[in-house]
């Protein structure tokens, strides 16, 4: 009879580990699904320059952006954008290659955008301008942090810095 409750038991011990298991597979599936809709939004929302881009923020997130360093704070964003104000005609993301890759509480996204500055139009992927990394990290369903990695010289000006020369593939 003993034989029997320590089986049953060890039986119940074992199936209770699997689906939690399951459980929490399921839970960072659907919270790394969360984090990629968040993201998707964020670049659809900074490619429309909606307003509205601030509501995904976390009130004292950090922001990242070559040669703009460091802000923080929901309006830090805004304080960034306004650096593109007057030259910047309009930035398209390209969604549909986006590659992410969720961890933990960060989501790193890779992609390409295209778009049209001070006259002269970039491609990521065509011209030497356009490729990105960002790396976000989110607190309470909001993005805490965005690390934004790419050259800011999106129509390739800065002619001196290009050591290989422009004759490459981008």
């Amino acid at each position: 009879m003993r034989r029997s409750s320590l089986a049953r038991q060890l039986l119940w011990t074992a199936v209770s580990i699997a689906l939690a298991k399951e459980r929490k597979a399921n839970e960072m599936v659907s919270n790394d699904q969360d984090k990629i809709r968040i993201a998707r939004e964020y670049f659809m929302r900074a490619d429309q320059g909606r307003p509205d881009i601030l509501e995904l923020f976390h009130e004292d997130a950090e922001i990242y952006f070559p040669k703009f360093g460091f802000g923080f704070g929901r309006q830090s964003f805004l304080e960034m954008v306004k650096g593109f104000e007057g030259s910047l005609e309009y930035i398209q993301h390209d969604y549909d290659s986006f590659t992410f890759i969720p961890s933990g509480d960060y989501l790193v996204v890779e992609g390409t955008s295209h778009g049209r500055m001070s006259g002269k139009s970039w491609a990521g992927g065509k011209t030497p301008g356009g490729r990105f990394c960002n790396v976000f990290k989110f607190r309470d369903g909001q993005i805490s942090s965005v690390h934004i990695y790419l050259d800011p010289d999106y129509t390739g000006d800065d002619e001196p810095r290009f050591r290989w020369g422009k004759n490459r593939q981008w």
